[in-house]
């Protein structure tokens, strides 16, 4: 059998020197900055604050703890800051295992399973944590568990869910291949994080194959690596456009799951990833200074609806 051969017939790329990406977002642009952790509307408010510093547009924040940890006038505030911004505000599914009573997702082995949604009554507070927070305004939602995407496109498709709301696959989903990313793409996923340790040549790979944007951390938390990669940038956006260049933050204060005693952290960890995500950027001036970033209200993006 020709293995290359019959990959190359399921539209998988050989293995090979990367090339430059001709894909973009819905408005032309190449790439997108995403700050993540971003927990509630005061770390909202610092993220925006400290962007207007440096003239830097934030297209999407993204939040972890979920949003059944938010108020509903603090959805409903979030909603409105992002929508007057014009950025996708992005909330994490909220029951997941990592927060259950099971203890495998907590242990050595298990840490795969954190995001995974366990049994049916998990599952349907998953599903109502999402329409709560789209009742609210949120239009962008990060999701981890296969089955629960499948759940969610689903309804979305029947009118259960607004149409325009937008699927990120979270980076605890692990998936680093193009045949598993063309599945996650043919269930009506958004975008997808690919792992923040990924290869140029395995960047092209991916986008060889799927049209869906790429999440990539830039630098990530000291439990995913850490990885501190804001200055390879210009590679990336050539090859992985469209592509979500998302900063995190190495050598920084948890704040999973996060609250009034974590406030303090998590504003000052994101007006740091922002203070990173610049400095980034300067790099990608140098690299490659023709690079199109999108504007706020940008087509594709998951910008709240105002309540």
């Amino acid at each position: 059998m020709r293995v290359q051969e019959a990959l190359r017939r399921h539209g998988l790329p050989s293995a090979g020197t990367p090339a430059g990406s001709d894909r973009r977002f819905p408005d032309g642009a190449e790439f997108r900055i995403e700050i993540p952790s971003v927990e509630g509307p005061r770390v909202l408010e610092a993220v925006l604050e400290q962007a207007g510093r440096y003239d830097m547009t934030v297209n999407r924040i993204s939040q972890g703890s979920g949003g059944m940890l938010l108020e509903e006038g603090e959805l409903r505030e979030m909603a409105a800051i992002g929508a007057e911004a014009g950025l996708e505000v992005c909330l994490f599914t909220g029951p997941k295992a990592g927060y259950d009573v099971g203890a495998f997702s907590r242990s050595s082995d298990g840490r795969s399973q954190f995001a995974q949604i366990r049994g049916m009554r998990q599952l349907r507070y998953a599903v109502a944590d999402i329409a709560r927070a789209t009742e609210a305004g949120i239009r962008s939602f990060l999701v981890g568990d296969l089955g629960l995407l499948a759940v969610l496109t689903r309804m979305q498709g029947e009118g259960d869910l607004p149409s325009e709301t937008v699927w990120k696959i979270s980076a605890y989903m692990g998936v680093s291949n193009p045949a598993s990313i063309r599945l996650l793409e043919d269930m009506g996923a958004g975008s997808v994080n690919i792992p923040a340790d990924v290869t140029l040549e395995q960047l092209w790979e991916i986008r060889s194959s799927a049209t869906i944007p790429i999440d990539l951390y830039l630098e990530t938390p000291d439990s995913m690596g850490p990885v501190v990669r804001g200055h390879e940038i210009a590679d990336f956006v050539a090859v992985g456009a469209p592509l979500h260049a998302k900063m995190g933050l190495a050598n920084a204060g948890d704040v999973y799951p996060s609250g009034g005693h974590t406030l303090a952290t998590a504003i000052a960890n994101a007006r740091e990833k922002v203070r990173r995500a610049a400095i980034a950027l300067e790099w990608l001036q140098r690299e490659r200074p023709a690079s199109v970033q999108s504007k706020p209200h940008a087509e594709g993006l998951g910008v709240p609806v105002s309540p």
